[in-house]
């Protein structure tokens, strides 16, 4: 155990890096996740947290390579992407998941544009509770690693795969794998939610201002 009462500290520069650039996050292969919960997901989920940033010493399970550092709680809060931090930040590998050849699964989410980080995880952590079996991202949509996606996501983050693909490489995806997409959007030909065959389906959900692109809405297959 380190104890570390420096801001200018790198790890605590690396920190707030993490926190504040996806870019960074990419080069680095590493994101930031808050709060005792989140941690503890992540420890049973597998995750492969690196380090442990905490006001207290932590007393859960961590395997023994995970680097585990005390800091005040003034630094705490200089590094927290947390209005009010929790008292425990952690560092997790980012899976690197490329997209596969094809979808085994019965459900998948696909979001197409949507920005706000806290929609992106509450989508994912909702599409959890309902045992679907993956999200895909297109258009742009907020980094799934970033501290306030993974949050939102209650750990789901750690639990389903996220993908993040073309819009034609996702319609291939899914014509080789036999799934149908359907698209969350108000048309003259659109269909009642309860009318379709959603066992084995993908549901697209378009951004918070525009909906689903025209171009995601020539690849589905109904709205």
């Amino acid at each position: 155990m380190e104890t570390i009462t420096s801001r200018q500290n790198p790890l605590m520069t690396h920190i707030r890096k993490l926190a504040g650039s996806a870019a960074y996050r990419r080069q680095t292969g590493e994101c930031l996740c808050d709060s005792p919960k989140l941690l503890r997901e992540a420890a049973q989920w597998g995750a492969d947290v690196r380090t442990v940033v905490s006001v207290l010493p932590w007393d859960g399970p961590l395997p023994d390579h995970v680097r585990q550092v005390l800091v005040p709680p003034e630094v705490m809060s200089s590094i927290s992407p947390a209005k009010t931090p929790q008292g425990v930040l952690f560092t997790c590998t980012i899976p690197v998941l490329p997209v596969p050849e094809t979808l085994p699964g019965r459900r998948y989410v696909v979001l197409d544009g949507v920005q706000d980080p806290g929609n992106v995880g509450t989508v994912l952590r909702t599409l959890d509770a309902f045992d679907a079996d993956g999200l895909l991202l297109t258009g742009g949509c907020a980094d799934p690693f970033g501290p306030k996606t993974v949050r939102a996501s209650m750990g789901a983050v750690f639990r389903r795969p996220v993908w993040t693909c073309m819009g034609q490489e996702l319609h291939t995806l899914l014509r080789r794998s036999g799934i149908p997409l359907y698209g969350a959007a108000l048309r003259a030909d659109t269909m009642d939610a309860r009318a379709v065959e959603l066992s084995r389906a993908a549901v697209a959900i378009g951004s918070e201002g525009r909906g689903l692109t025209e171009e995601l809405l020539a690849l589905c297959d109904g709205t």
